[in-house]
């Protein structure tokens, strides 16, 4: 045998075993990961809402082919929690809440599925509270993705059925995961753990756990991390902060500035920022019932 041979029987044998674990359907999954992703950041810019309404489902179907060839992908779990977590917000709860439920259920079993990839199986989560502030503690950065994608995700879930007291019940297990998300990286996703406790303590009475002057630092901080430039803050600050306090005057105030707010100069945030304009007039149409 030749060297130059020896050299491909070589660089065979080596591929051969690297691959050895992969199916040609997971390798042709995994090939697609820079086409979803640009697909995601396309989307992300779209500012059009009902060209996003048509086109996200078809997205979202892609990603669950892609896991259905390659079911360990986590980068796919959290891209596909992301997508139905969006969808549900932005196009689905304010009209039929029952079905977002079931939305929010799928991005939080995606991003699950992620976050036991991490280091927090299922029994964990659902298990002993100290056995999964331990498991939480053990965590690092690279988990962050996980975390805050299950946390909103279970939020919303819980949020969409607040009559069950065994899906309210687990409200402070959603709490730890989103603490540990602010302990080792509040600017994840613009503030986003910020933003999720500005809701959380703003959204009810004191005597039930609120805490309105934290709600409003939580808020204030997400503003300070994403420059102003996230409208949602202002909506979530109106619809949950604003409207526990009472006070109708800055309610209808932070929402006109809402629908009033320049493009932002960050592309990225181009539909969560329709998405925001658009929750802030539905508000507004039910300012008499809220007051």
């Amino acid at each position: 045998m030749t060297r130059l041979t020896l050299r491909h029987a070589a660089w065979l044998v080596a591929a051969t075993t690297l691959l050895g674990g992969c199916s040609t359907s997971q390798l042709v999954a995994r090939g697609a990961a820079p086409l979803i992703d640009s697909g995601m950041a396309a989307m992300n810019r779209e500012a059009d809402l009902e060209l996003a309404r048509a086109s996200l489902p078809a997205n979202l179907k892609m990603i669950d082919a892609l896991l259905l060839a390659d079911p360990g992908n986590t980068h796919y779990r959290i891209q596909a929690a992301m997508g139905f977590y969006g969808y549900a917000l932005g196009f689905v709860e304010d009209d039929t809440p029952e079905r977002a439920a079931g939305l929010y259920r799928r991005a939080y079993e995606h991003a699950r599925q992620a976050l036991e990839a991490s280091g927090i199986p299922a029994p964990v989560l659902k298990g002993d509270p100290q056995q999964l502030d331990a498991a939480l503690a053990r965590l690092d950065a690279r988990a962050v993705p996980a975390l805050f994608w299950t946390a909103s995700a279970w939020g919303k879930w819980i949020e969409t059925q607040l009559d069950d007291p065994e899906r309210l019940a687990e409200l402070p297990r959603v709490e730890a995961l989103m603490r540990r998300v602010l302990a080792l990286d509040e600017q994840y996703y613009f503030g986003g753990a910020h933003i999720f406790f500005g809701a959380y303590y703003g959204g009810r009475a004191p005597m039930f756990g609120g805490d309105f002057a934290k709600s409003a630092q939580h808020f204030d901080q997400a503003n300070r991390i994403n420059q102003n430039q996230l409208l949602l803050v202002e909506v979530y600050r109106a619809q949950y902060l604003l409207r526990q306090m009472g006070d109708r005057a800055a309610f209808h105030a932070a929402l006109i500035a809402v629908q009033d707010a320049p493009d932002s100069g960050n592309a990225e945030l181009n539909l969560a920022n329709a998405i925001a304009r658009n929750k802030a007039g539905k508000l507004l149409a039910q300012e008499e019932q809220l007051f």
